[in-house]
This record gives structure tokens, C-alpha cells and sequence, in this order.
């Protein structure tokens, strides 16, 4: 497998300390990179025969949030994974919500990039230990919702609250199956049904900030 690597990110630095640990591994190819979303949007119009993209968070011109909101409408087949040097909440919903596949940091090591590219490829989701931490907490404490139905659907299975508190310990999708006695497979259905929850989440906040600014 030959897995087609674009980056965007405002830091030549960063993007060779990126391609640098993508060197390691001959499944990866860097195709090309941004130094911001426009410049990244240019070049896919050009070329969106990309598998995955590395997104930095801020950039000029266009950021990554938007950025990735754009190319998940014209590209939906192209996996998205931040990499940023930000965990804050706000960064990391609202990246979900954009459509991100995944989330990693940048100092993440060489191996664990590769293994988050992978397994996002596959259907899971890369999420670094301190975000699967800040997403734990944050699905921990729903909103107060009226709608049972609703309430349900933001509420976290004990299955999925397992899988997200291996996950804060940094262990990898295999290591959480044979913990847990599953499939990976199961596991990565897991992280999907949490980021879908994710979604539903900040719907719901969106439609509770509207109703309280009488908006709707």
C-alpha cells in the first residue's frame, strides 16, 4: 500500500521535521505541501488523488478548521488528520465538527504518526492521550438536554468510555483490543461511534446558543 501524504502548515520547519519522519516509512509518500489552506486548496485542484491530509490548525489566508471543512465538502474521500501543537478544547471540537478524521500533536514520534495514518485510513480515529482525555470529560458531563432522545444520543457507552480511557493512556488500537478482549475492528468502530457523538455534541450546542440568543 502506497499511502498519499499532503501537509499544510505555515512552518517550512515543521513541514520538513514532518516529511522527515514520514521518511522512516516506504508505505508513505509526501505528494505535496501548503503553506496554508488556500495554497493547499490550489494544489488539490490540481491533484485530489491524496489519501490523507496533515493539518496544522493556524495558518494565514485560510485556517485549518475551515480548510478541512472545505475539502470534506469537495474531497470527502480524503482522510484528515490535525497536527498541532494545540490541545485546547475549543480547537479540538471544533475541528471535529469541521469533519477531522483525527487529531494528533506534533511532537508526536515517527511511529505513532505512522500508526495514526494508518489507522485512520482503516476507519479509526488518530487521537492523541491528552485529547482522548478532554473528549472523556467532556462526554462525561452532557449538556442538559430536555429531549431524552437526545440525552441518549450524547451519552457514552460503558464499552466506549473504556475504550476512550485506554486510549488517555497513549495504547495503541491493538493493545486496547486484547485489553478489552475485542476485535480491532470493534475498537475502531468505537472511536467512530465517539466522534460521531462528538458531532452530535456541538450540534446540539450550536441549536442551545441559538435558542438562548433567540436566534431560533
Amino acid at each position: 500500500m502506497n499511502v498519499k501524504i499532503a501537509i499544510a502548515d505555515d512552518n517550512t520547519f515543521l513541514i520538513k521535521a514532518v516529511e522527515e519522519k514520514l521518511s522512516f516509512f516506504e508505505d508513505l509518500k509526501v505528494k505535496f505541501s501548503g503553506m496554508n489552506g488556500s495554497e493547499l486548496l490550489e494544489k488539490l485542484e490540481v491533484n485530489h488523488n491524496i489519501d490523507v491530509i496533515l493539518m496544522d490548525i493556524e495558518m494565514p489566508v485560510l485556517d485549518g478548521i475551515e480548510t478541512t471543512e472545505i475539502v470534506k465538502q469537495k474531497y470527502p474521500h480524503i482522510k484528515i488528520i490535525m497536527l498541532t501543537i494545540f490541545d485546547n478544547d475549543e480547537n479540538i471540537f471544533n475541528a471535529i465538527k469541521a469533519g477531522a478524521d483525527g487529531y494528533l500533536l506534533k511532537e508526536v514520534n515517527a511511529e505513532k504518526l505512522h500508526d495514526g495514518i494508518i489507522e485512520t485510513l482503516n476507519g479509526g480515529a488518530a487521537m492523541n492521550p491528552s485529547i482522548a482525555l478532554k473528549t472523556l470529560k467532556l462526554l462525561r458531563t452532557p449538556l442538559q438536554i430536555d429531549n431524552s432522545q437526545e440525552q441518549e444520543d450524547i451519552k457514552l457507552t460503558p464499552r466506549e468510555v473504556d475504550v476512550l480511557e485506554q486510549l488517555s493512556k497513549g495504547l495503541s488500537y491493538n493493545a486496547i483490543a486484547d485489553n478489552l478482549i475485542l476485535s480491532v475492528g470493534t475498537i475502531r468502530k468505537h472511536i467512530e461511534n465517539i466522534y460521531k457523538k462528538l458531532q452530535v455534541h456541538n450540534k446540539l450546542e450550536a441549536v442551545q446558543k441559538a435558542k438562548k440568543n433567540n436566534l431560533i
